[in-house]
């Protein structure tokens, strides 16, 4: 732009205030604008826990693997934008849920996947699983197995009929019925091919006290272990928006969090499909049921919205064996409709958990614990905020990684809640919706002597 050289004092004796303001007003926004926040590496302290990052930006299509300095040591590249995690493998190869343009019934964007890729550490594609008809469609997050078989988080399609028939009040279905969620495992057979071998669905665990007429109607908090299908009463499709799915190896369980009724839940994984559709069977004898909720007392009437703790959720992870609070769960708390205003937190549970898989709750009463063990939250707390995607997870030190997603900020934190390592996503994409250019959906750190990297170049 070029500025004619006329003085303020000219202005101020032309009489020209309000022009005047409106350059002073030009100027201070555009001074704002230049101090946009620094990316790339910020913090790097001795305290941090050593490794790889691994996180794929959101309508990318590359998964990077960053080194504790902030430099990418290591990228795959896919012909499609992820939805929207990804897992580096102990063998080194890389699984990534990714997106199916064009369904018409489930469509394409924000979390919609459908496809399952697998690359080795060379970038060759050694799978391209398409899970997305219109029946059923991938979403949000994939969990890899021990056993080498994929855990994939699917929408299936159910009618406006179905709907009605199952009790929900015909005021919260729309015209194209509703998509409640379900769980397979898929076996690797093939470069495009896999078997179904599990599968769990949540329309087999519904319970509602709006219509007498119907089979399950009955006392909602009398089965705090089924899912109310008159929770989240607006007429949209995606019912439960549940965003994240992990596995615990040695309880042989699931969680996954429905965003929409603002909890997390856990089920059996030791079943088998007829058992996992029923209320009898698995280790812990409840079938497919809810075993553990926690987050909205009052989705089971067993507490009021005064009760509730978790504001739409993302991201519940076990924390692993060895590690600092093993056994627990760590969530990413968004907190985009706290009563109290607009902050993320992390929160730490300890889970009630009986010796045979099975957890303690008495009748009436909202499931254990009341409080976080340990949470975190910025020192002013509308610093650290995200009101959507995001993750955190407990390190083998003890430590804490968070992605802050919306604007792309990775840091870790120590137990007494220090800063010893950040960093801001550079890449920088197209915003989309609530999607801004840096926006990430989370991150994983692989420690510095993890399998995957035996062997590797990563200079």
């Amino acid at each position: 732009m070029i500025h004619s050289p006329i003085s303020l004092n000219t202005l101020l004796k032309r009489g020209s205030r309000p022009l005047l303001g409106l350059i002073i007003a030009v100027l201070i926004l555009s001074v704002v604008s230049a101090q946009e926040i620094p990316r790339g590496i910020v913090t790097n302290e001795a305290e941090a826990f050593q490794g790889y990052t691994l996180y794929a930006p959101l309508r990318g299509n590359e998964t990077l693997l960053l080194n504790m300095e902030g430099r990418v040591v290591h990228k795959w590249t896919s012909a499609h934008h992820p939805s929207n995690c990804a897992y580096l493998l102990p063998n080194g190869d890389l699984l990534r849920s990714s997106k199916v343009m064009g369904n018409e019934v489930f469509g394409s964007r924000g979390p919609s996947g459908g496809r399952v890729e697998l690359f080795d550490w060379e970038g060759n594609q050694l799978w391209d699983f398409v899970f997305s008809n219109g029946d059923h469609h991938q979403h949000h997050d994939i969990e890899p197995l021990p056993n080498g078989n994929v855990l994939i988080l699917a929408w299936e399609r159910r009618t406006k009929e179905e709907a009605i028939a199952a009790g929900r009040n015909p005021q919260a279905v729309s015209e194209n019925g509703i998509f409640p969620d379900i769980v397979v495992e898929v076996k690797r057979n093939g470069p495009t091919t896999g078997e179904v071998v599990w599968e769990w669905r949540a329309w087999d665990h519904l319970v509602q006290d709006y219509d007498e007429t119907k089979a399950n109607y009955g006392d909602v908090g009398v089965h705090p272990h089924r899912i109310d299908v008159n929770l989240n009463p607006r007429p949209r499709t995606d019912w439960m928006h549940t965003n994240a799915i992990d596995y615990s190896p040695e309880l042989d369980q699931i969680v996954l969090s429905p965003r929409s009724f603002n909890e997390i839940i856990v089920i059996d994984h030791s079943t088998n499909t007829e058992e996992a559709a029923s209320s009898t069977g698995g280790r812990a004898g409840k079938g497919g049921d809810i075993l553990y909720r926690w987050g909205n007392p009052a989705n089971y009437q067993a507490g009021t919205p005064a009760d509730r703790t978790l504001f739409q959720q993302h991201d519940p992870r076990w924390v692993q064996a060895g590690q600092p609070g093993a056994g627990n769960l760590t969530i990413y708390n968004n907190g985009s409709d706290r009563p109290e205003g607009k902050y993320s937190t992390i929160e730490e549970i300890v889970l009630p958990i009986n010796s045979g898989g099975s957890y303690r709750i008495e009748s009436g009463k909202a499931f254990e614990p009341v409080h976080p063990v340990w949470s975190y939250r910025a020192s002013k707390p509308t610093d650290f905020y995200s009101s959507f995607i995001s993750g955190a997870e407990r390190l083998p030190n003890g430590n804490t990684l968070i992605c802050s997603g919306a604007e792309g900020l990775f840091f870790e934190v120590t137990p007494d809640k220090r800063i010893v390592w950040e960093y801001h996503n550079p890449v920088t994409l197209p915003p989309a919706g609530p999607e801004g250019p840096h926006s990430v959906f989370r991150v994983t750190r692989y420690a510095s002597d993890y399998p995957a990297f035996k062997g590797k170049n990563l200079n």
